[in-house]
């Protein structure tokens, strides 16, 4: 086989990777916001059932009102629910993790574009792009294995913002605009 014929093909394989870790990269970013939106919410739940409950038992030990006392059970039983709910599920930690997980995929995101600029650059032989391939999967796999499970919903998202929102595109203009004017095209 031809030496060109085989860069193509690596190529074709490369771009795929690079274009399955800019999804995970991103659906790992929507999970940890929605998870970390949900720890929020449910601190804020866990703050005003304590409170309500608290008034409630004040309002029947001073007030000696029995709608209170009831009102303050069911409130008591909720909070004890959710705090159930929390005790094994820490969803700021996993939304940490999840954040982690994008960050470590954004750096071989990153080198897979490094990879494929080389490649079109024609700067690499077929045992040196093979080398690089070759190791971003094993970092890749050493990232995937301590990566938490993402949610149907945050892939999602991520759809949207990868499809819809163009999140990872830029025009020429938006790409200009960023740059210093020396490293403009125009």
């Amino acid at each position: 086989m031809e030496p060109n014929s085989q860069v193509n093909i690596l190529l074709a394989q490369i771009r795929e990777c690079y274009g399955r870790v800019v999804w995970t990269h991103k659906t790992q970013e929507k999970c940890a916001d929605i998870i970390w939106v949900r720890h929020k919410w449910i601190k804020i739940l866990q703050i005003a059932l304590s409170a309500l409950t608290t008034t409630g038992i004040l309002i029947t030990v001073f007030g000696e009102s029995s709608v209170a006392g009831v009102i303050s059970a069911i409130l008591s039983a909720l909070l004890f629910g959710l705090n159930t709910y929390t005790k094994d599920y820490d969803l700021g930690e996993i939304a940490q993790k999840h954040t982690q997980s994008a960050n470590n995929l954004w750096d071989i995101r990153e080198r897979y574009l490094s990879l494929i600029t080389d490649i079109k650059s024609e700067l690499l032989s077929v045992e040196q792009i093979r080398k690089r391939r070759d190791e971003l999967q094993e970092d890749l796999l050493n990232i995937y294995k301590g990566s938490p499970r993402t949610i149907s919903k945050a892939y999602k998202k991520a759809t949207e913002a990868l499809n819809v929102n163009e999140e990872m595109t830029f025009n020429e203009n938006e790409i200009d605009n960023l740059l210093p004017k020396e490293l403009r095209n125009k």
